[in-house]
């Protein structure tokens, strides 16, 4: 469970690491009198669970309240990258000295944890990391030593982190194993002129088996959250909506993994994770096609199925039956392998729906349905 970065600065504050003052609002009408309690001149930032906020216009610095409440209006209501922004935060301007990056990741192929860190924070860390590996430290913890003051001080100066940066590393590790987070990120972390350590923006990813630990961030996130991703939450479907434009349902996380990445890999991208599971019910199907064909974004859609315990003539049947029910207006690619493919792909070939093909290979259908989607 992703957390929103006012909650995630919460977190921070509560286990003693410093943030600037800052108040989250849901309409404009608000924004006036609270950037006056905040000093007039503030930052107004979009709070939603995705990044490139700052590029997509939703983090803008207002010069005095008015200009905050014109400001405020103009972000409310913005979609980034598929996300409704609901609610604003804004948060008292700093004078920024230096950028510092500074995370903790659950590294699952080794069995650790990952603190990763660099001296040059800020919006364009990706490209850092892409093109000067070198400049982001990648320090292994172990679980049960954990991040000790002596283990903090080794990661920035591994970083090249300024000494009085090792007491953010040491609570931000107290926030990753007390509040059962998987993921702290802090970008930036930042030193002012006046030599203060501020996490400007922050980053949490709780860990779902612990959310009856967690319930009390449960209701914004439900109020908030992405509509596709609640509407099939509604419906049970492990749904997470993506930033394309081709839909992908499968049956199994891994198999669904790889179909994000060959889709990716033939100039795609894919518009959500959907994963099925073992059952492929035409009540399942029917769910999955509709929360999939409700995103404006899809240009296709790519059923991606290996037949195990659940045989592909029940697969196929089941996009028979849901395509009763689900009137289907984008094109439908499907790949059927596994138990009893060739029955399943004769049930489709018999119903002969004029938008759904089939592809005997997950190359083939990928191709196809990136080359709908760019026809479309």
């Amino acid at each position: 469970m992703d957390l929103y970065e006012h909650q995630a600065r919460q977190l921070f504050a509560e286990h003693g690491i410093a943030v600037p003052q800052a108040e989250v609002i849901e309409s404009a009408a608000e924004a006036k009198a609270a950037a006056g309690r905040l000093g007039g001149r503030v930052v107004v930032k979009a709070q939603v669970k995705t990044g490139g906020r700052g590029k997509a216009g939703g983090v803008k610095l207002a010069a005095d309240p008015a200009a905050a409440e014109l400001t405020t209006r103009q972000i409310l209501g913005m979609d980034i990258k598929g996300h409704r922004v609901r609610t604003v935060m804004l948060a008292q301007p700093v004078d920024i000295e230096e950028e510092f990056y500074v995370s903790y990741v659950l590294d699952r192929t080794n069995g650790t944890f990952l603190a990763i860190a660099s001296a040059e924070g800020g919006m364009e860390i990706e490209e850092v990391a892409a093109t000067r590996p070198e400049a982001v430290a990648r320090i292994p913890v172990d679980p049960v030593e954990g991040v000790t003051e002596k283990k903090a001080a080794e990661i920035a100066a591994a970083a090249a982190l300024p000494p009085d940066a090792a007491p953010v590393l040491h609570r931000l590790w107290q926030v990753l194993t007390r509040e059962d987070a998987l993921l702290v990120e802090v970008n930036p972390l930042v030193r002012t002129t006046d030599g203060r350590i501020l996490a400007l923006d922050g980053k949490v990813t709780l860990d779902d088996n612990a959310r009856f630990r967690q319930s009390r961030w449960g209701a914004e996130d439900d109020a908030h959250g992405n509509p596709l991703e609640a509407a099939a939450a509604a419906k049970g479907l492990n749904y997470v909506k993506l930033d394309g434009e081709v839909g992908i349902i499968g049956n199994g996380a891994g198999l669904v993994m790889s179909t994000l990445d060959v889709v990716a890999g033939c100039g795609a991208r894919p518009a959500n994770f959907l994963d099925i599971g073992g059952g492929a019910s035409a009540a399942v199907m029917a769910d999955g096609l509709s929360v999939i064909l409700s995103d404006p974004a899809v240009k296709s859609v790519f059923v991606n199925v290996f037949g195990g315990i659940t045989s592909c003539d029940a697969v196929a049947d089941g996009i028979v039956r849901a395509l009763q029910s689900v009137r289907l207006t984008k094109p439908l690619v499907v790949r059927l392998d596994g138990n009893n493919a060739a029955r399943g792909r004769a049930i489709l070939d018999a119903h002969a729906h004029p938008l759904v093909e089939q592809s005997t290979t997950m190359d083939g259908a990928a191709s196809r349905a990136a080359q709908l989607a760019a026809a479309a």
